[in-house]
């Protein structure tokens, strides 16, 4: 029995849907084991190569506390140092080129270690000890920092921002600035950009102290 031409018109099409994907759901995997994680997970930070990565509870809780581990687990809490305190001759004698910049206490070196955003990525600036010492005895929090994984994070755009935040938050803020740079100046997009990591920093601070 011969095939209707009704028949005949749906066999091209049973064809076609063979070809036809349906659309792919991005799921975050944690980068040790490979098990999905939520949303919200857990950072880890790959200590030689300075590389951030996604990681299960299971795996995350593995990693803490010794330095001399491949990985070390990045905290989440965000603060605003609201009682921080840092004058505009002390900033310039920091020898940072642009008012953003993180600060980390670099176990491997065994030293602080000045960072700033650029439109090629992470770029370091020298760190004069004897001004950075006397900031850190008027703020003592400095000496609370955790090793490789926190940062004192510095805006000082417009009015001066102070934070205690993970590294994984000031990579992201480098990552911004690259993305969004345009031209000598950056261009209009990546201020505003800036602003509002911000703003989705302070509100993660959500009135936290250090």
């Amino acid at each position: 029995m011969g095939s209707t031409p009704e028949q005949l018109g749906r066999r091209p099409l049973a064809t076609l849907r063979q070809f036809v994907r349906k659309p792919r759901v991005e799921t975050e995997v944690c980068e040790l084991c490979g098990a999905p994680v939520a949303s919200m997970h857990d950072h880890l930070l790959e200590m030689e190569k300075r590389n951030v990565v996604c990681a299960c509870n299971a795996c995350a809780i593995l990693f803490g506390g010794s330095t001399r581990q491949r990985y070390q687990r990045i905290p989440r809490d965000v603060r605003r140092l609201h009682d921080f305190s840092m004058d505009d001759h002390e900033w310039e004698s920091l020898l940072i080129p642009i008012n953003l910049a993180f600060f980390t206490y670099s176990s491997p070196r065994g030293r602080v270690v000045a960072n700033y955003p650029s439109p090629g990525g992470v770029m370091e600036s020298s760190l004069d000890i004897e001004y950075w010492s006397v900031i850190v005895e008027r703020n003592l929090v400095l000496k609370r920092l955790a090793p490789d994984v926190e940062a004192l994070l510095v805006n000082r755009i417009g009015a001066p921002q102070y934070y205690r935040a993970p590294i994984d938050h000031c990579f992201r803020l480098v990552g911004t600035l690259r993305r969004h740079w345009r031209g000598l100046s950056g261009g209009s997009e990546v201020w505003k950009q800036i602003d509002a990591f911000f703003r989705d920093l302070n509100e993660l601070s959500g009135g936290k102290r250090a």
